[in-house]
């Protein structure tokens, strides 16, 4: 089947007008992306001899993979914060020490909420100000302070 110029031409000419339409659309418009506030700094532009391991941004963490919300491996935190782990840092350096960071500011993720909820739910209390931080209730040892160290020789024979 063969088409004569003219129906050829006529196709050509519709597909350029529905081209140029589309193009001529109004671009879709990206939400910009939330900035920190003016007082938030990354911590290596205050003092870059402070270690650095940001977990959440490696699959190496306790959730086994990169959190959304963690594009860098980067400390973020308030520059009195940062300014205070300077001054902390200038005071141990000299005495053969570093800190090391693991973690600064955190993004807000609804599996915290997840988190908090079912452990809660089975009697887990939440230390309000470390959202990672669990004690199970009623404690059996309250007042009890171990020192065994972590090992599997100190719990063989248990079950």
């Amino acid at each position: 089947m063969t088409r004569s110029p003219r129906a050829v031409r006529a196709l050509v000419t519709t597909l350029a007008a529905l081209l140029t339409a589309t193009a001529a659309a109004a671009p879709a418009r990206a939400t910009p992306e939330p900035k920190a506030p003016r007082d938030f700094v990354a911590l290596h532009s205050v003092d870059p001899t402070i270690l650095h391991e940001i977990r959440y941004v490696t699959p190496h963490n306790f959730v086994g993979e990169r959190i959304d919300g963690y594009r860098q491996p980067l400390c973020i935190l308030t520059r009195p914060a940062a300014e205070a782990l300077r001054t902390a840092q200038r005071r141990l350096l000299p005495q053969g020490y570093s800190l090391k960071v693991y973690d600064c500011y955190r993004p807000q993720r609804a599996n915290r909420t997840l988190l908090k909820n079912t452990l809660e739910d089975l009697g887990f209390v939440n230390l309000a100000e470390e959202w990672w931080h669990y004690t199970f209730k009623p404690e059996a040892y309250p007042d009890t302070y171990f020192d065994f160290p972590v090992s599997q020789r100190s719990v063989a024979g248990h079950r």
